[in-house]
């Protein structure tokens, strides 16, 4: 119920900050931690991981698709090893 407030309601994520990578040995983010570098939304706050090579903030929560995909995957890797 609140991710449909928030949907309805909440911040739409559209001017976002520079993209900003950690250096060794700095805290690293939550966002961060998927690829290194992230971005800040200007209006709530909020960090995006984001991907230098991509040039785009990334999906930081998998589809449902692509975890059926690693499900079958590693389903497919159990059955012939």
């Amino acid at each position: 119920m609140a991710n449909l407030l928030d949907m309805l309601f909440g911040c739409w994520h559209k001017k976002f900050s520079f993209p900003i990578t950690n250096r060794p040995g700095q805290r690293r983010s939550p966002a961060a931690a998927l690829t290194g570098t992230y971005v800040v939304c200007l209006d709530c706050g909020k960090e995006f991981p984001y991907d230098w090579q991509e040039m785009k903030v990334v999906n930081a929560q998998p589809s449902r698709h692509a975890k059926a995909l690693a499900a079958n995957a590693a389903e497919s890797y159990s059955k012939t090893a």
